[in-house]
């Protein structure tokens, strides 16, 4: 069985849950350019997280709750508040596209599909949540991201000292922020980063 870990102890082993990866200029795959990256989990098992500035451009979330068959496919979005009709769907990541991800605040939580990150963020993955944002009872703020970017034991720790990534501590405004184009320089402002400053070679001691 896991010890259940206390807040902030995974930072404290250098693990990264909660946290923010920024993509440096260098990164080499097309696929996270100028990418952030909420860290939803981090052990010596790998990583896993959510890109959360890239916006999915051929399906909207009345289209998402349609295919789902949580709204009948006739209704024309009758019944969905503004914001669920404006509520865009972020690429997640390369693996597993098909899947869905909501990053949302603790407002929100079922008891055995809800994980707990930090901070009041948290992320579940069951069709449930989808319902109760449709019928608008779901969290206050949320992201749905279909897919998600995966590490195996060691990458993610070889792709930041080989200089692909920055990271910084999560801030929800920014997390849940609806103008993602603004999300890579807001996250890069909140280290204190001009990104015109940032060399493409990783240092040498």
């Amino acid at each position: 069985m896991k010890t259940p870990r206390t807040p902030h102890s995974t930072a404290e082993q250098g693990y990264l849950d909660g946290q923010l990866l920024i993509a440096m200029p260098v990164m080499s795959d097309p696929r996270f350019a100028r990418s952030v990256i909420y860290v939803c989990a981090h052990s010596e098992d790998g990583a896993m997280g959510l890109v959360i500035n890239q916006r999915a451009q051929h399906i909207s979330f009345p289209d998402l709750l349609q295919r789902l068959g949580i709204v009948p496919s006739d209704s024309e979005e009758e019944g969905l508040s503004d914001d669920v009709r404006s509520m865009s769907i972020h690429v997640g990541g390369p693996v597993e596209t098909g899947r869905g991800f909501v990053l949302h605040s603790s407002d929100y939580f079922a008891n055995d599909s809800t994980l707990p990150i930090e901070d009041g963020v948290c992320l579940t993955a069951t069709i449930d949540i989808l319902k109760a944002i449709a019928a608008g009872h779901g969290p206050n703020r949320a992201i749905l991201a279909l897919g998600y970017a995966g590490w195996s034991p060691g990458q993610l720790e070889s792709e930041i000292q080989a200089n692909g990534w920055l990271n910084c501590p999560a801030d929800p405004d920014l997390i849940f922020d609806p103008d993602l184009d603004s999300k890579y320089m807001r996250a890069l402002a909140k280290i204190g980063i001009d990104p015109s400053h940032l060399v493409n070679d990783a240092g040498h001691a």
